[in-house]
């Protein structure tokens, strides 16, 4: 049965939506807006970074990044998120989650900005330093994921939780969407004044000085809303369940959140270390009370974000390969540098307008009406079902491209409806609060792992199974549509490790956690269902 609930944690918990909760959202959000910018803009510009540094004189096609060099500029942010999110995640836990959120900030700023001015007189120069930059704007990027989860959802009310935890990540869609729109805004006024041939017609004028200038704009661009949110985030005060479980401070927690909520609260600092004191409030993470009341809460979280990571990412770093597989982009030849930047960047403003940004929304819309557990679940059974939609009639796809981009739109529609956005959500509900940041971490950085297997694997597996049509520099490899075929695959056990995690629709934190559970009440006792009944 659980215990009596502290007055401010309560006071949280029936709040109702006031400002605070919006501004908390924008100063959070903007935080992953940077994120998705940050993230997926690369995609933009590497097919003009082999262009600019890897094009040899008078070759048949343009150039392309060496394999190796493509895999490291691709996956080095991955690897600098997953570093980061295992890293911040347990310093928001040990520190505080707002001391600690302002490095993550200030970090991807300074290095948006660094990544636009690497620098070097040759290709390997200029990627290595780009790739040093990249890896810290991955390291900080990785500190907003637990961090921004936590935050919000421990300032939110248990009515409205996952809904303002999700509308956080969901800033992610405009983000992808602004670097799209901001990409094809650079590239048609380099256009318009820096005019130039296909490369067939002339293949050194279709390649002007100028578009070296294209990728570092769009790059350093990411770099304003976060500079724009820095303020406002060192304002916010630290919240008060890390203030109240943590530090174990009643009076402050109180003074904090009577400011926000506009509403006169009691110190209880007797009751603060009367609940802390629990036993069951005191285990570690690595300890058998933790596994035994959290671990297969744990594995569920860790392996759903994984395995939707692998799908996720496969498709969304690499959609440039599957517009051209499919001849919606024409071959490389046919373009100048500066109109492909522009055909890449419109592919995927459209799919970030049809089928990411919607996808975000839904969740948010419907989250605390039928649930986690269900959008969840119904997110990876659609996308099982279109990725073999897309996969088994795929030489239909390749003559009928309109179909294969609504197909396409929607497997993200149902990424982003359903485990894109739950993943993030849950693991900041349902674990203690003294190890909410650093278990939401774990989760996620299994995430990250998930995205560094799918966006590297697939750099290999998308290439055609005929030599004479790989890209250069690579194997071959078992083509598009066997790709599709593995990824519908991964998302069927996502399906399934989806039964591993509690649903946590309309309850407290406390309760979620078993935070709040009377001394001596025993952990089997603990609720751990996932199917709500």
């Amino acid at each position: 049965m659980a215990g009596e609930q502290i007055q401010v944690l309560n006071a949280l918990d029936v709040a109702k939506t006031q400002w605070y909760h919006f501004t908390a959202i924008v100063v959070a959000g903007m935080g992953f807006f940077t994120d998705a910018y940050d993230l997926f803009s690369i995609s933009l510009v590497t097919k003009l970074l082999g262009r600019l540094y890897y094009t040899v004189p008078n070759a048949a096609k343009p150039g392309t990044l060496p394999p190796n060099v493509a895999a490291a500029v691709n996956g080095v942010a991955l690897c600098g998120t997953l570093a980061g999110q295992l890293f911040f995640g347990w310093l928001g836990d040990k520190m505080g989650r707002k001391r600690v959120y302002g490095m993550t900030l200030m970090l991807m700023i300074v290095c948006s900005l660094a990544s636009g001015l690497s620098f070097g007189k040759e290709a390997k120069g200029v990627m290595a330093t780009l790739c040093f930059f990249r890896f810290w704007l991955g390291f900080g990027i990785g500190g907003d994921y637990p961090l921004s989860a936590t935050i919000m959802s421990e300032y939110a009310n248990k009515k409205t939780r996952g809904a303002f935890v999700a509308a956080v990540f969901a800033m992610q869609g405009f983000g992808n969407l602004t670097g799209g729109i901001f990409a094809l805004i650079v590239s048609a006024a380099f256009k318009a004044r820096y005019s130039a041939p296909s490369y067939e017609s002339n293949k050194t004028a279709s390649l002007v000085p100028q578009a070296d200038y294209v990728w570092r704009i769009i790059l350093m661009f990411g770099s304003i809303p976060a500079l724009l949110t820095y303020y406002w985030r060192m304002k916010m005060p630290e919240t008060a369940r890390y203030t109240a479980l943590v530090a174990k401070n009643a009076k402050q927690a109180a003074n904090d959140m009577a400011k926000v909520l506009q509403v006169d609260l009691v110190e209880e600092q007797e009751k603060v270390e009367k609940f802390t004191g629990r036993r069951n409030n005191e285990f570690g993470l690595f300890s058998r009370q933790f596994l035994k009341r959290h671990g297969l809460h744990l594995l569920g979280t860790t392996t759903t974000w994984f395995l939707l990571d692998i799908a996720f990412y496969s498709q969304n770093l690499f959609q440039k390969d599957i517009f051209s597989a499919i001849g919606w982009l024409p071959k490389a030849q046919e373009m100048s540098a500066l109109e492909e930047v522009y055909r890449v960047a419109r592919a995927q403003t459209l799919i970030a307008l049809c089928g990411t940004v919607p996808g975000y929304w839904f969740t948010v819309a419907f989250i605390d009406v039928i649930g986690r557990f269900a959008i969840q679940l119904m997110g990876f059974a659609m996308m099982t079902i279109f990725m073999f939609a897309l996969a088994i009639p795929y030489d239909h796809w390749t003559h009928h491209h309109l179909g294969f981009v609504i197909m396409y739109a929607l497997t993200f529609f149902f990424a982003n409806f359903g485990p894109n956005a739950t993943t993030f959500v849950v693991p900041a509900e349902i674990f203690p609060a003294r190890l909410r940041s650093t278990c939401h971490g774990i989760s996620s950085a299994a995430g990250k792992a998930g995205a560094i297997v799918g966006a590297f694997g697939f750099l290999y597996l998308a290439q055609s199974k005929d030599p004479t049509k790989t890209d250069a520099g690579y194997p071959t490899g078992i083509g598009v549509k066997d790709s599709l075929m593995i990824l519908g695959g991964v998302s069927i056990l996502g399906f399934f490790f989806t039964f591993l995690v509690p649903e946590s629709k309309g309850k407290s934190l406390e309760e979620m956690s078993g935070e709040n559970e009377d001394e001596g009440e025993e952990a089997a006792q603990y609720d751990s269902r996932t199917v709500p009944v």
